[in-house]
Parts: C-alpha cells; sequence; structure tokens
C-alpha cells in the first residue's frame, strides 16, 4: 500500500525557516521526488525535483532560498524554506514519480506577521 506522508508545515513569520518532509512507503522504483505548492484558485506550482540520478532543479521563484535534499536510505525527501515570505503561503504537496505519479495529501504553510 501506498503512503506519503508528508510533516513541518506550520505558522511562521516572515524571514523564518521551515522545514517540510516527505517519506514514501510501498512505492518501487523511484524516479524522482519533488515538492509543489498550491493557492485557492492557482494552479499547482512546481518548487523542486530531485532525481534518483542526482539531478535537482528548482522554481525561479524559490531558487536561492529553498533546498530539496533526501535520504534514501528512509525514502524521504525534504524542503528547506529559508527567508519566507508572505507570499510563500500555501499547501505544499509532496510528489513522488515512479511508474505512477504519487502525490499526498498535502501540508499548510502560512507566513504571516
Amino acid at each position: 500500500q501506498v503512503h506519503l506522508v508528508e510533516s513541518g508545515g506550520g505558522l511562521v513569520q516572515p524571514g523564518e525557516s521551515l522545514r517540510l518532509s516527505c517519506a514514501a512507503s510501498g512505492i518501487t522504483s523511484i524516479s524522482s521526488m519533488g515538492w509543489y505548492r498550491q493557492t485557492p484558485g492557482k494552479e499547482r506550482e512546481f518548487l523542486a525535483v530531485l532525481t534518483f540520478g542526482g539531478r535537482i532543479n528548482y522554481a525561479d521563484s524559490v531558487k536561492g532560498r529553498f533546498i530539496i535534499t533526501r535520504d534514501n536510505s528512509k525514502n524521504t525527501v525534504y524542503l528547506q524554506m529559508n527567508s519566507l515570505k508572505p507570499e510563500d503561503t500555501a499547501v505544499y504537496y509532496c510528489n513522488v514519480r515512479s511508474q505512477y505519479n504519487y502525490w499526498g495529501r498535502g501540508t499548510q504553510v502560512t507566513v504571516s506577521s
């Protein structure tokens, strides 16, 4: 059975940091793990992806502030988010790709003073 368990969201003030985690289980032959976010009325936005070949891509909107890493032994991907801004407020989703495309349920990140 496939499980994607996200954690680490919450409420922070502008300029602060958060680290999101996504632990995947029940998925074999993972080709990439990544993060997206979505705000009401908008399409889901790509943030970062890390392939199991070691390639990393970031959206321009988060390049230099967000860092994606993984722990292969735990099938877990992390998103370190620094210098958070109010416009980073969104629901953040983990994405895992293998033969199929899997999504987590999302974790809310709110950046507000």
